[in-house]
């Protein structure tokens, strides 16, 4: 008789929320606690399907314009930033704000005024429709082209070659980023980079993790929501890095039993908006299936807060309130 192989679980470490998500949820809760709802959220305040249906339940209220929102009303920006011209929206609407967008997207943002003032075309690597993308392009339309991978280098044009900068979107995949640079530079030998890399810390160290992963793993499975571009990327990458097969799920009931056919070790991450308690679904449906056996692949140590948006330390309602009266 041939022996049956032993089933376990690699769990990648770290996974899951990244300190700019940590920040934006609990900026949401605490402005429900502390304003009562319900609290405007101008877009998801990050991309998960879990966490916003969590949210809704507490009284926050999700709007894909600053329209929706009512006079006199508190809205917050999600995590993924906006532009200039929705800070202005919510002026014109009379509206408080507290700005949760994650400190490393501010740092693009900075970044992209600080180049359209020293008038340099700036080339933004990122996927076309993203919240990021919007938000940073925003911050300098008359200067910013968006390359949405290598096979757009082709027709970006720009003023002067000796004045091109890149910037990108921080959830990319850093290969994927990387591969469009290398043709940028080859097109713009002079092409400028960013004081320091755009890709964010989380969204590295989950694609590193879950390289790992798939040295070892048959099957990757990447808890995250299907508009989570860092969660989407952690799929592609497995694939790449040799596994022979990977699947994004938002809860362990999408998991499809005949993944598992002849497969020993199943490797299981997260995106960098999700939370833990889906991680544990996932593990409670693989042991059910007797893969009970959990080994921790640990690549990193993530030790990164971010304090909350100063906003929540003043009284929102009482401005919300001044600002309608006027």
């Amino acid at each position: 008789m041939t022996a049956t192989p032993a089933r376990r679980v690699l769990l990648a470490a770290p996974r899951g929320y990244c300190a700019g998500v940590d920040r934006a949820v609990i900026a949401v809760e605490k402005a429900l606690e502390q304003y009562g709802a319900p609290i405007y959220v101008r877009h998801e305040i990050v991309h998960n399907k879990y966490v916003v249906q969590t949210l809704e339940k507490k009284g926050a209220i999700f709007v894909d314009v600053t329209a929706e929102v009512p006079e006199g009303s508190i809205v917050m920006f999600s995590a993924h930033g906006v532009a200039p011209t929705v800070h202005a929206e919510a002026a014109e609407r009379k509206l408080a704000t507290i700005d949760a967008t994650c400190p490393l997207v501010t740092k693009v943002h900075k970044e992209a005024v600080r180049y359209a003032k020293e008038d340099y075309d700036i080339l933004l690597i990122g996927h076309e429709g993203h919240e990021e993308v919007i938000g940073t392009s925003g911050e300098a339309p008359d200067h910013i082209q968006l390359v949405d991978g290598p096979e757009d280098v082709a027709n970006i044009e720009v003023r002067d070659e000796s004045k091109v900068v890149w910037l990108s979107q921080t959830t990319l995949s850093v290969d994927e980023t990387m591969e469009t640079v290398g043709a940028l530079k080859s097109k713009f030998p002079n092409l400028l980079s960013p004081p320091s890399d755009d890709i964010c810390y989380a969204t590295q160290n989950r694609q590193i993790a879950v390289k790992k992963l798939a040295e070892d793993a048959e099957l990757v499975i990447v808890v995250g929501s299907k508009n989570s571009s860092n969660s989407i990327r952690m799929v592609e990458v497995a694939l790449d890095a040799g596994a022979d097969a990977a699947y994004l799920v938002d809860f362990a009931s999408e998991i499809d039993e005949a993944w598992l056919e002849g497969v020993s070790t199943v490797g299981l991450t997260s995106g960098a908006s999700v939370p833990d308690v889906l991680v544990d679904g996932v593990l409670e449906w693989l042991a059910e299936r007797g893969y009970e056996d959990v080994e921790t692949v640990k690549t990193a140590d993530e030790s990164i807060t971010f304090s909350l948006p100063k906003e929540l330390r003043r009284d929102l309602r009482a401005e919300a309130a001044a600002l309608s009266a006027q």
